[in-house]
């Protein structure tokens, strides 16, 4: 939604400003310039960036239109899957996670909290660190380092959408230059012609120089800047998961243990430790 008013606002404003200053709108109309800046960004994109980030790219665009696909709701389900998993541990042992980590798919435990069962990285993080801690690994700190190192490999991936877009956004002005040197060129080739000719060509030329400035600093970089938020946003679900895991491993009770998840969540989408509270009282049977 956001993607759509701040284009909305973007285009009402130029365009209409330049109306409102008596400018013709009609002497915008330069399809051709637009086909060599966008034609030629699109090509430089292609180059400029792998198979997997072509097509990460793409699918992108949804999380630009939605923003975070994490609400308040969905951080509070993590919240009570994590209290929940941690108390089945503290009353029957660690043993007793082990149906609920192999077949993810078919855990009561897991599928208490829909959200949470149907992100199938979040779970996936859970079931693989577990495992570990059923197998004997209870080192807190060389838990940690694996899990920063895998943490940062998903953050490294996403940047690269984001960088892959910030390079539109920084390449288009100078297309735009090559656009308006080309309608240049193109205008010189006319020189014979009258005035009122000449003047028209070479304002079509320039409309390649705005254009690219245009659509670099109206559109490619507002949309970089807001996919790295949205991205950023949905890694603090992930760095949630990691303190109540580590602080699992670490010897603390569940309530401790989500109470330090919990301060991992920014503070627009972080439950109240009273909601928390509320929540783990009320929790469905997982064992």
């Amino acid at each position: 939604m956001r993607l759509i008013v701040g284009s909305i606002i973007v285009l009402l404003c130029v365009f209409g400003g330049y109306m409102a200053l008596g400018g013709h709108i009609a002497v915008l109309w330069q399809p051709f310039e637009f086909v060599i800046i966008l034609g030629a960004a699109i090509g430089a994109f292609v180059i400029g960036n792998p198979g997997h980030v072509l097509k990460g790219t793409m699918g992108s665009f949804g999380a630009l239109l939605k923003g975070p696909k994490f609400s308040k709701t969905d951080y509070a389900d993590m919240l009570g899957m994590q209290y929940a998993m941690f108390k089945l541990i503290q009353s029957k042992g660690i043993l007793a996670l082990e149906q609920h980590i192999e077949n993810p798919a078919e855990s009561r435990l897991f599928n208490a909290f829909p959200s949470f069962a149907k992100n199938h990285h979040a779970v996936e993080f859970v079931c693989d660190y577990m495992r570990m801690v059923t197998l004997g690994s209870n080192n807190v700190h060389e838990m940690e380092a694996l899990m920063d190192e895998e943490l940062e490999t998903h953050h490294e991936e996403q940047e690269e959408m984001v960088g892959a877009i910030q390079s539109l956004a920084d390449g288009t002005p100078a297309l735009g230059i090559v656009a308006a040197v080309l309608g240049v060129i193109k205008t010189m080739g006319s020189i014979s012609e009258p005035p009122e000719v000449l003047g028209h060509m070479i304002g079509g030329a320039l409309v390649g120089t705005f254009f690219g400035v245009f659509v670099a600093y109206g559109f490619f970089a507002p949309m970089a800047q807001s996919l790295r938020s949205t991205f950023n946003s949905e890694s603090k679900y992930y760095a949630s998961l990691k303190a109540g895991l580590l602080a699992h491993i670490s010897g603390q009770p569940p309530v401790m243990a989500v109470e330090f998840a919990r301060k991992a969540l920014m503070s627009n989408v972080r439950p109240t430790f009273i909601e928390v509270d509320e929540l783990t009282q009320n929790l469905p049977a997982t064992a």
